[in-house]
């Protein structure tokens, strides 16, 4: 069966363990998360998870009724085939830089719409905001341009529904 990138957003309770019961039922089944990002929403007793993995059709309907029924769940959104605007956070250090690697940096920040956001004598921290692959496309460059001097931290994707602009 063919698999495919798939993004699921959930609202569920604010509240202890949330977090842990809904990777829990992810991993009593065994499928695994590609990302997996929560956070308060306006409301603060309710959370918004954004959920991305790579898995087939039957699987991911399984999925839903699964979460469909957990009592945290307050609401589960099929994001695969929906508008969405999805961004992740990406940072990277680049170390035993030098003033030439540094202007290098400062450039790559500024021709690709990067933020340097803290760097000293030898290090330089940019900071990326983006889509996954636009991300991915940014850690080759940089592994690419400053090979094994590069530290990477990346958040998962978080997600909202498009506006309709047949509306306006």
């Amino acid at each position: 069966m063919e698999t495919k990138k798939r993004w699921i957003s959930l609202y569920v309770e604010n509240q202890i363990g949330v977090l842990a019961k809904i990777s829990g039922m992810f991993a009593g089944k065994s499928y695994n998360l590609d990302t997996l990002t929560v956070g308060e929403t306006e409301d603060p007793t309710v959370s918004r998870m954004t959920i991305g993995l790579t898995i087939d059709d039957i699987t991911f309907e399984q999925i839903k009724k699964q979460l469909n029924r957990n009592v945290v769940v307050i609401k589960v959104i099929d994001f695969t085939d929906a508008m969405i605007h999805k961004k992740e956070l990406l940072y990277i250090k680049i170390n035993k830089c030098a003033e030439k690697d540094k202007a290098e940096i400062f450039r790559i920040a500024q021709s690709f719409d990067l933020e340097v956001i803290d760097y000293n004598k030898s290090s330089v921290l940019v900071q990326c905001v983006k889509t996954e692959d636009k991300n991915n496309d940014m850690i080759a460059l940089f592994n690419d341009t400053f090979i094994n001097r590069i530290e990477v931290v990346r958040g998962g994707s978080v997600a909202i529904e498009g506006i309709s602009t047949s509306e306006r």
